[in-house]
């Protein structure tokens, strides 16, 4: 269940781990990726799909945007936003930044000027721990038998 008591963090790019949780980031969008169209494996709809680069001093990171989103950071290519309790996944060990359904973007306070395009933290390969998850929810259930 969702516990919207717990404060959110300000985190740099630099920072983010695959361990980090109610946090919120400022950056710069920099680019909208190509969009695949996707099918559902639980219930079959289509959706779209984009990976969106962002960065700030620090670093930078790829974002998957899904369906809508996708329209929302292509409106804001090169400005400054706040991603706002936002998540953290690892898809094939690479580490993505995702808004899911409580996180949100708004217009930053400040602007970035310059970003650390050196440091991409999503290039970066990381061991899933499926363990640490709890059993039957989302892609992290996996079975343990061979055939």
């Amino acid at each position: 269940m969702y516990n919207s008591n717990i404060e959110t963090k300000e985190v740099k790019i630099a920072d983010i781990t695959p361990n980090t949780r109610k946090f919120s980031v400022t950056f710069k969008v920099l680019n909208v990726g190509e969009e695949k169209e996707i099918t559902s494996r639980r219930d079959g709809t289509s959706h779209r799909v984009a990976d969106v680069l962002v960065g700030d001093e620090t670093g930078v990171a790829v974002l998957t945007a899904w369906d809508d989103q996708i329209d929302q950071f292509k409106s804001v290519v090169g400005d400054t936003v706040s991603l706002v309790n936002g998540y953290v996944s690892l898809y094939q060990g690479k580490l993505r930044l995702g808004l899911g359904r409580f996180g949100s973007i708004k217009a930053a306070e400040n602007k970035i000027e310059e970003v650390n395009q050196e440091n991409n933290i999503s290039e970066k390969e990381f061991e899933e721990d499926f363990s640490s998850r709890r059993r039957g929810r989302g892609s992290y259930q996996r079975s343990r038998r061979y055939y």
